[in-house]
């Protein structure tokens, strides 16, 4: 039997305890008496007593005698969500993980409410080996008020232990985005400019202005930890994005590289400090290159609400023009709830501050952003976000006025996942995002709308 210490450390703490909605009106229903003719005799049951009969054998751990009666179940499809719970149980005793998870999703698809299969879930993605996809359930599954204290203990007792053991973790998606604005452009086709203290209006070619255009996207991160000493780690960010445009003028790939120390400060805060790398490349051209440093620092407040915070501070060497190099300073503040065992909403204040060797394109900027995400029954992942900023520059851009420029940058975000649908491991999902810029110069307008179509997979 595949089952680690901490395996069986949670599972001692479970115990077996029956499912809300498990039918126990026919627990000691007599069966019917057998008929015997020919010799071979034959017992009728009800799906109720079928289901009674399968939950006692599972209990006394006698799966094989268990199989062929959850097997029948699936002709019940009233106790389909028990089914599924049992099935998925006896995969997990009996070392078949994969087929567990496989059962214990299917049953949260639509009964996302269910505590004790996403803690069943949670133990067997912990045996794989996957531990941010295991803490993520042991934490939505903790919120439950209803749990026993010991159950409670036990929980926080396997997120330590996936803390302390995680080693690392992979996403990737790919897809396609139509987009109406791939060069973040103004809409306008005439500018005004200031030559000589005169007003001459400005006809922008076709590549300064708004294009629409659809590409090809790919997105990928993961993280790789390792213990150095204490309870000290090493810490490996990697992330990656890009779109693909037909053409090759407007694509956009980048990707970023962060190592440092992360310190367990205590059992609900860790600090993690890191020096950062960035490489950005905009139309086949190196756009920026960044190096610097990056602090993050998070406390559990309490098993439902977490606190973050992060400063980085790094310098970027242009590879458009000398103006665009400088530092970049940046602070941000992020606080997260669970609601309802199924949602996690989040609200983030952050700040930046650009010193450019231009004034004019250097700037300050503060906003905040909101949202939530969360499990939706037949499988569905929704999240919702928006955010407002406000970017203040140190001086004007002589050419188009006098004053320093000015923007109100406003974003929103839609996603929809459907974690129930595997294609040869990844997961469709959809996203609607958009972004408006209103700028005291006309160049700087815009306003842009991407709807992409991805395939995702969490490793």
């Amino acid at each position: 039997m595949i089952l680690s210490r901490y395996g069986r450390l949670l599972l001692t703490g479970l115990g077996l305890f029956t499912l809300p909605g498990i039918a126990q009106a026919e627990t000691e229903a007599a069966v019917s008496a057998p008929e015997c003719p020919d010799g071979v005799c034959h017992v009728q049951l009800t799906a109720a007593q079928l289901l009674n009969t399968a939950e006692r054998l599972v209990a006394d751990r006698k799966f094989g005698e268990a199989a062929p009666m959850i097997a029948a179940l699936e002709h019940a499809p009233q106790f389909a969500m028990e089914r599924q719970f049992l099935a998925g149980y006896s995969a997990a005793e009996t070392g078949d993980l994969k087929t567990a998870v496989k059962e214990f999703r299917a049953a949260l698809v639509n009964h996302p409410e269910q505590t004790r299969i996403r803690l069943e879930l949670a133990r067997a993605l912990m045996l794989q080996g996957k531990g941010d996809s295991a803490d993520h359930h042991f934490r939505l599954a903790g919120q439950d008020k209803g749990l026993p204290e010991d159950i409670q203990r036990t929980i926080h007792a396997s997120r330590s232990i996936l803390r302390d053991q995680r080693q690392w973790s992979f996403n990737l998606d790919v897809g396609l985005a139509p987009d109406s604005n791939i060069t973040n452009g103004t809409s306008a086709t005439t500018i005004d400019a200031n030559f000589g203290g005169q007003t001459v209006p400005l006809t922008l070619s076709p590549e300064a202005r708004k294009q629409s255009g659809t590409g090809q996207t790919f997105g990928l991160s993961g993280r790789y930890s390792f213990g150095i000493f204490g309870n000290t780690k090493l810490a490996i960010d990697a992330d990656g994005q890009g779109i693909n445009h037909k053409g090759g003028a407007y694509d956009d790939f980048n990707g970023q590289l962060a190592v440092g120390p992360q310190f367990q400060l205590t059992d609900r805060s860790s600090l993690t400090v890191q020096a950062i790398g960035n490489q950005r490349y905009f139309g086949g051209k190196r756009a920026s290159t960044g190096f610097g440093m990056r602090t993050s620092y998070q406390l559990n407040l309490d098993p439902a609400q977490r606190l973050g915070l992060s400063l980085d501070a790094r310098h970027n060497a242009s590879g458009f023009a000398d103006s665009y190099s400088g530092w970049s300073l940046g602070a941000n503040a992020t606080y997260e709830r669970v609601i309802a065992r199924r949602f996690i909403a989040s609200a983030s204040l952050f700040g930046r501050r650009e010193l450019l060797k231009s004034a004019s394109y250097s700037s300050g900027e503060f906003g905040a952003n909101i949202g939530i995400g969360g499990e939706l029954p037949l499988g569905i992942t929704a999240g919702i976000s928006a955010g407002v900023s406000r970017a203040i520059f140190d001086a004007p851009l002589a050419i188009f006025s006098s004053s320093p420029r000015a923007d109100t940058r406003l974003n929103a975000r839609v996603n929809l996942g459907l974690r129930s649908l595997r294609i040869l491991g990844f997961s469709p999902a959809l996203t609607y995002s958009f972004s408006k810029s209103a700028s005291s110069v006309a160049l700087y307008q815009s306003k842009r709308s991407r709807l992409a179509f991805t395939l995702a997979r969490y490793f």
